[in-house]
């Protein structure tokens, strides 16, 4: 009977074992290296503009998103997980170098015009993780740039508006002939705003990237738009329901996806020694979230599944943000670079608490979208209190082209609706230097408290640790507090 063929990395560790005595001290470094080669495999699912509003395990009763939900049942869901700045390409780097894009220099959009890129010293995630040893894939939007700074080994092709044609071309991939573990970016355009309006539709909605008849091995689920559930910092109005359906079948899109790729990985034999990280770059593509650092536009969901997780479906409400996940990944691969220095630091440690200590206080820094969109933003977030500074105040509030396009923004505007969810327009377009909320009794930030003698502490409190903030992070706008 012919025996299974052993593979290199349990070879390495049978010589290790039994002939360790032969070998010279000059290999010894090399069997180390095999020795650490049953590390995790790491994917990192990046969906484009998903908000907390729009998944089941997040409280949404209608739509469906059961993969997500499974995911969070035998995992960890983040209910306290922010963006550093709600914008694509800014976010993006964020998350792949640790660093506030206020100083990795990726500012805003990198494509097109926008031509916004990384600095060329700076070293990624994916080249931090090669370097130690890993393979690296990325699939999907890429919106980051220049390439030598986030460089992949492998770039596989797939419709990013696809999610199981991205799982399914990601599998030679996964089940590759090659011993060291895997890191896979995975990043869907869904459910940006795309693919032109739905003329057919009343209202004449957004398609979010749906198609009328569908996406290849994908099942269309559609959803009704009184069923939907309209957020608070949106207006209940026809058409913002009809564009609400129209996401929801883009984040059920997503969902799909999630759940072939889930399967991809258990066909493969990977699953059991991956961590499976699901997030989003920014806020639904809708006034009042993206582009925004109210909380829309920066709580997005987290969702973290690592092997042998004995603690499951648990809800951690750690104020953790995306300059955390280069050095929480690194600290799972056991790759933490002794020279980098990063903005965030490892939730390693959190995954499986409720209530960990000392992760009580969150930072963002917002300067871009577009390069015609010049508005820089930067917050402190605590559990109770927020203060927004708003550095360009006496300019009115940008929009970004699909946002102000958006047939809900337009048909509030047509409507001469005097609010926008619970703000009003007015104070959308215009806003003030400082904006001080009080999180606990004034969830929606309609109540500006920055000229509240009462609260007058607290501002300046926070204020203080903002200017650290930046003094920390060597961001350049932190000349602002003197020469304006």
């Amino acid at each position: 009977m012919p025996t299974e063929p052993i593979s290199r990395r349990c070879l390495l560790k049978r010589c290790a074992g039994t002939t360790s005595a032969l070998f010279s001290t000059a290999l010894l470094p090399n069997l180390a290296l095999a020795a650490k080669d049953d590390r995790p495999n790491i994917v990192l699912f990046v969906s484009d503009d998903h908000g907390l509003d729009a998944l089941g395990c997040y409280g949404n009763p209608v739509i469906k998103t059961p993969n997500l939900d499974a995911l969070a049942a035998e995992g960890s869901r983040f209910t306290n997980a922010f963006c550093t700045s709600a914008s694509c390409s800014a976010s993006r780097s964020v998350i792949l170098t640790g660093l506030y894009n206020h100083a990795n220099g990726q500012y805003g959009h990198q494509h097109d015009y926008h031509h916004f890129i990384t600095f060329p010293n700076i070293k990624s995630l994916p080249v931090l993780l090669t370097e130690a040893g890993y393979r690296t894939a990325r699939v999907g939007k890429y919106h980051i740039a220049p390439e030598e700074v986030y460089r992949f080994e492998t770039v596989l092709k797939a419709n990013s508006r696809n999610s199981v044609e991205m799982a399914e071309k990601s599998r030679p991939f996964l089940n590759a002939d090659d011993d060291r573990p895997f890191f896979l970016y995975f990043c869907t355009s869904d459910p940006h705003r795309g693919g032109g309006t739905a003329d057919e539709l009343p209202h004449k909605p957004d398609r979010f990237g749906n198609k009328p008849q569908g996406r290849p091995g994908v099942e269309t689920v559609r959803y009704d738009p009184k069923d939907v559930i309209v957020p608070p910092f949106l207006p209940d109005i026809p058409t913002c329901r009809a564009e609400l359906a129209q996401y929801y079948q883009s984040v059920s899109r997503i969902d799909q996806g999630v759940g072939r790729l889930i399967t991809a990985l258990k066909d493969t034999r990977q699953y059991d020694n991956t961590v499976f990280i699901y997030i989003s770059d920014n806020g639904v593509a809708f006034p009042g979230a993206k582009t925004t650092l109210y909380e829309p536009g920066m709580n997005l969901p987290c969702i973290v599944r690592v092997p042998g997780q004995k603690k499951k479906s648990i809800t951690c409400d750690a104020l953790v943000n995306f300059a955390d996940l280069t050095p929480t990944i690194l600290d799972i691969a056991g790759a933490m670079p002794n020279e980098t220095k990063f903005h965030g630091r490892s939730f390693k440690s959190v995954i499986q608490q409720q209530h960990p200590a000392g992760w009580d206080e969150t930072y963002a820094s917002h300067t871009f979208h577009e390069i015609t969109m010049y508005y820089p933003m930067r917050v402190v977030r605590r559990r109770k209190y927020k203060l927004i500074w708003n550095i360009a105040y006496p300019l009115p509030y940008p929009f970004s082209t699909d946002t102000w396009a958006a047939p809900t923004w337009q048909a509030a505007l047509k409507r001469g609706d005097k609010f926008y969810g619970k703000r009003t327009v007015d104070a959308y377009l215009h806003r003030p230097k400082f904006e001080l909320y009080d999180l606990e009794n004034d969830p929606d930030e309609v109540n500006n408290l920055a000229n509240n003698p009462q609260h007058s502490n607290v501002l300046e409190q926070l204020k203080k640790k903002l200017m650290a903030f930046q003094k920390r992070t060597k961001d350049p706008w932190l000349l602002k507090w003197q020469y304006d």
